[in-house]
């Protein structure tokens, strides 16, 4: 068992002054944390690319040049601040929404290379996909939260973007 610090107060220290038993709830600092929302989705493609020739194409992404389907798990990264009215960084039934409407209904169960038109101009690689999903959540989700995009396309493939970008 852990002791309390001296004072001999039961809550570790984290008083707020009022003379109630018990950790504080807030003060003029508030916890930064991390939500994460998992979605999954199917959809195929065939990786190519036009910057290459069909023998490059061949050698770099073998039999992946032909059409095939993934089953993807999405996971949605948001960071923030809990906010002292709600307890949460955002609403999960909006974020839940933001993710379905500029992603999975445009994704799911479609043909990337037909159906998406991001997808005309380079080939619908996980690291292209994992980029696009960014970009269309960075328009819906409030600004400064969105934190990481994971994309699974198999159980050993795995891309991630913290929306970072060279110089």
């Amino acid at each position: 068992m852990v002791s309390p610090p001296s004072g001999g107060s039961d809550d570790a220290g984290l008083s707020d002054g009022s003379g109630s038993s018990g950790p504080r709830a807030f003060t003029s600092r508030r916890p930064v944390m991390l939500l994460t929302r998992v979605e999954k989705f199917s959809a195929a493609h065939r990786l190519n690319s036009d910057k290459m020739t069909p023998e490059q194409n061949s050698d770099f992404f073998g039999p992946c040049q032909n059409i095939h389907g993934h089953n993807y798990k999405l996971e949605v990264t948001v960071k923030g601040k809990v906010r002292e009215d709600t307890g949460a960084i955002v609403n999960c039934r909006d974020l839940k929404q933001f993710i379905h409407d500029a992603v999975i209904k445009n994704v799911d169960h479609k043909n990337l290379d037909e159906d998406v038109a991001f997808f005309k101009t380079c080939p619908s690689t996980t690291e292209n996909l994992a980029l696009y999903i960014w970009l269309q959540l960075e328009q819906v989700i409030p600004a400064g939260l969105l934190h990481e995009i994971k994309i699974f396309e198999t159980d050993k493939n795995v891309v991630t973007f913290r929306g970072e970008f060279d110089e």
